[in-house]
């Protein structure tokens, strides 16, 4: 049985869970979102898997944009994968809602609890601490594998619901709109070497160099793939990521980051 997964990461954890899934799942593609936006997606498979992380309680618009072009087999089995360092959010319901209007019935919709990347708000907990959830995602994707070996159906794991749909209203739809130009409040360090990786690793060619210094082009993803792949720590979100550790999933290599594109 063929299978193709689509994913999108910024810091690793979704190609983890992709790259993992592909492994027990056997005879899998994975393929990165970003090659394939803004055009007709065909996808010729029997099983066809979304895999991606939890933006503000939902989807990231990078995500929004694949869904709507996605077209898959009327008998394939669709399933999806939200990885949070929370909560899950509504991503999954949103995911469903847009296929359906595509006329594609999400069958199943998982979650997976990984170390959070969103350093706005909180820096990268203890290695001790990553370790325990890398285990344990090891273990979660085994389980969800095996759910979807079988073909499970209506499963949409959104708990606790209420909490998740009020934080969904009140972050997500009111504030999704404002992501492509949230990056006015990235800027950069004396420390900046020029070494252009953050433009290589932005997953929507939103940065570009300009007198050795990264300019960002509004039409950001708020990936946070720029300021946590700065080898030496020079770009800052605001005044909020000063002296806070970075994170990106430790079996992820920038470069598996920057083919995404």
């Amino acid at each position: 049985m063929k299978t193709v997964i689509y994913y999108f990461s910024a810091t690793g954890n979704s190609l983890v869970i992709a790259n993992d899934l592909a492994k027990e799942l056997g005879n899998t593609d994975v393929v990165a979102m970003a090659k394939a936006l803004d055009k007709p997606i065909d996808t010729p498979c029997d099983r066809v898997g979304i895999v991606f992380p939890v933006y503000m309680f939902g989807l990231p618009l990078i995500v929004v944009r694949f869904l709507r072009n996605l077209n898959v087999p009327n008998n394939a089995y669709v399933f999806s994968v939200a990885n949070f360092g929370g909560l899950p959010g509504r991503a999954l319901m949103l995911t469903r809602v847009i296929l359906k209007k595509r006329g594609i019935e999400l069958a199943a919709g998982f979650g997976a609890l990984m170390p959070g990347n969103y350093t706005p708000l909180y820096g990268a907990i203890a290695v001790d601490k990553q370790k325990t959830m890398f285990d344990k995602e090891k273990a979660r994707i085994k389980e969800i594998a095996g759910k979807i070996r079988e073909k499970v159906t209506g499963i949409l794991e959104e708990k606790p619901f209420l909490i998740n749909a009020i934080l969904y209203k009140l972050l997500y739809k009111g504030g999704s709109s404002q992501i492509p130009k949230a990056d006015t409040g990235f800027w950069v360090t004396d420390k900046c070497t020029s070494c252009a990786l953050c433009e290589k690793v932005c997953p929507v060619v939103n940065i570009t160099m300009k007198n050795g210094n990264p300019q960002w082009l509004h039409h950001c993803e708020h990936c946070m793939a720029c300021l946590q792949w700065c080898p030496v720590e020079a770009i800052q979100y605001k005044k909020s990521t000063l002296g806070r550790k970075r994170y990106h999933h430790p079996d992820i290599k920038a470069a598996d980051i920057i083919v995404q594109r």
